[in-house]
């Protein structure tokens, strides 16, 4: 009998281009569409993020957008809520195999988020035979050979979780280290300053303090002038905007440039 089933690529490249050095540059998406994970799936960006911190996605909603994402290039990638092992378990069960922690302070709390993705005895993670993951049991080798697909971005958003960044970046199973500008910036009594000398002064020590352990720096950037210096500094992992964010400014243009036609 013909094997008609799909084929199943169980590679990651977002995982292995961090390992390797390379720039990976991607979109935060935080409309909570899958029309819009759609749309986003052909623009070429090596990843999407799809938030559930700040956005308004829950589980259900969050499955449609990564089935919009299927047969794209980008990688698809999730911001959880917290950093909570139930959360991430039916993350994980979803599909999702690239996370980002929010708020993570030191090397405890990201060897939590290490062992809540990994089976044991590595972690705590449950076992499910035929979940959306591992999709849906015809990745036979799915159990064994996943932990070293999963990507884990430890998200440092305070000035003290920056001070703990040697021992956070020391921890296996973290492959990059994620500073939220504002969230920096606050933390340092700069509200909406990220641009502060002395914020951005921090975020350039990020790079070289991951590099040592030889992983990968990662921020988000609002605007072309910021993608550039925070490349330059010697980031990574770059977000390029959102997908709210760029339709704001989009629409915007448009209204002003033709509300001038008639002035």
């Amino acid at each position: 009998m013909p094997d008609l089933s799909r084929d199943i690529d169980p590679s990651n490249p977002l995982k292995s281009g961090l390992a390797e050095g390379a720039l990976r540059v991607g979109l935060w998406s935080a409309l909570g569409g899958n029309i819009v994970a759609e749309m986003l799936s052909y623009v070429g960006a090596d990843w999407i993020l799809f938030d559930m911190e700040h956005a308004p996605n829950d589980l259900p909603l969050l499955v449609t957008q990564l089935q919009a994402m299927n047969g794209s290039r980008s990688v698809p990638m999730v911001r959880p809520a917290w950093n909570d092992p139930v959360i991430l378990k039916q993350l994980l069960y979803a599909g999702v195999h690239n996370f980002v922690i929010p708020f993570v302070q030191n090397a405890k709390e990201a060897e939590a988020a290490v062992a809540a993705v990994r089976y044991p005895p590595r972690g705590i993670r449950g076992v499910a035979a035929g979940a959306r993951g591992s999709h849906y049991g015809f990745e036979k080798d799915y159990w064994r050979t996943i932990a070293e697909r999963i990507t884990v971005i430890a998200q440092v958003e305070t000035k003290e979780a920056i001070d703990e960044l040697d021992a956070i970046c020391a921890v296996d199973g973290i492959d990059c280290a994620f500073v939220g500008p504002n969230d920096l910036a606050a933390s340092m009594g700069y509200l909406m300053g990220a641009g502060n000398q002395e914020v951005q002064d921090v975020m350039a020590s990020v790079p070289g303090v991951c590099a040592r352990h030889g992983k990968a720096a990662g921020t988000l950037a609002s605007n072309a002038d910021e993608v550039r210096r925070y490349i330059d500094m010697g980031y990574k992992f770059v977000g390029l905007g959102s997908d709210a964010g760029l339709l704001k400014a989009a629409a915007l243009e448009t209204v002003h440039a033709a509300r001038s036609f008639s002035s």
